[in-house]
């Protein structure tokens, strides 16, 4: 059996730094206990990330790419905007069920500590990849004369802060039914805030 590569280690070693990190926070997470949940030494943590501040960012980015290519994946596909709005929802809420550690870093760590990811972070880079395919939905959904011609962070904002807010009140067990049921409601309350009147 072929040893993992280094870029495939380096994978295994942000879900495990991912699931602490979304547990714990920011702060409260050292490298010495990542190292521990991987069964690594600190030493050799070091060689895959120079510090914690690096890993956090180097988690954001993987974090982005893998939204990016789920929305990149629906922006391609032959649906009306209102059915990629649907597609959208259950893709964030499907990862949100399935992968929850990846959602709540970018809601616990990503958007709570923005001193973290100031170099090198600054704006939207680090999540460009997802920002990018949002705006590439919201563009075609407005050639198309499906979605009004607005400013695109109004537009983003509403999307994705709905889409946030869900999760976490899920994550707070607040909701009296599973999160994948209010999905059918919210795309179609998302489309028609966003749609031309």
């Amino acid at each position: 059996m072929a040893r993992p590569t280094k870029e495939e280690r380096k994978i295994s070693i942000m879900s495990k730094a991912l699931e602490l990190f979304s547990k714990e926070g920011f702060y409260q997470t050292t490298m010495p206990s990542i190292a521990e949940k991987i069964g690594m030494s600190v030493g050799n943590l070091y060689n895959y990330f120079t510090s914690k501040e690096m890993l956090a960012k180097d988690l954001i980015l993987y974090i982005a790419e893998i939204l990016g290519q789920e929305i990149r994946a629906i922006n391609e596909s032959d649906r009306t905007t209102q059915e990629k709005i649907e597609a959208i929802v259950h893709m964030y809420f499907r990862i949100a069920k399935d992968r929850p550690e990846t959602i709540e870093y970018f809601l616990r760590v990503y958007l709570s500590n923005r001193e973290v990811f100031q170099n090198s972070c600054e704006g939207m880079i680090c999540v460009s990849a997802f920002v990018t395919e949002m705006m590439i939905f919201f563009e075609e959904g407005v050639r198309c004369g499906e979605l009004r011609d607005q400013d695109f962070f109004s537009a983003f904002g509403l999307f994705m802060g709905y889409l946030g807010g869900m999760v976490f009140i899920n994550g707070e067990n607040i909701l009296p039914k599973p999160l994948e049921e209010y999905a059918p409601t919210i795309a179609e309350n998302i489309y028609y805030a966003l749609k031309t009147r």
